[in-house]
């Protein structure tokens, strides 16, 4: 769990396409760096939200969260800037497997981190 960011941190964490960050790594960035209720995706505060599950609170399919990724990606590639910390996406409440969402985050942009993936 991250509990600190410099100035120049963003930390990625799953969320809703609803926006409401009521448990997992997302109520903490809520509360702890600046991640606003109602944004399901994007930057807010010092978090980008990264929508793994659907309004109707089910898994996104993997091609959505593959478009997803393509949209983390053109904003880390946009705020050089900046160091995007991506936590496990989607391997908590979203119920993911790691060998499942493994496969999206390859060829990470150099400012993005993996922060506790098993590989």
């Amino acid at each position: 769990m991250i509990t600190k960011l410099t100035p120049t941190q963003v930390i990625v964490v799953g969320t809703n396409m609803n926006g409401h960050h009521l448990g997992g790594a997302a109520a903490q960035a809520h509360k702890d760096f600046g991640l606003a209720w109602g944004i399901a995706e994007g930057i807010s505060g010092q978090t980008y939200a990264f929508p793994t599950l659907e309004r109707q609170m089910t898994k996104r399919g993997i091609k959505a969260l593959e478009r997803s990724r393509d949209r983390l990606y053109e904003t880390a590639r946009a705020l050089p800037e900046k160091e995007f910390l991506l936590t496990p996406i989607g391997t908590g409440i979203a119920g993911y497997t790691y060998e499942e969402v493994t496969p999206v985050f390859t060829d990470l942009p150099p400012n993005i981190k993996k922060v506790g993936w098993h590989d």
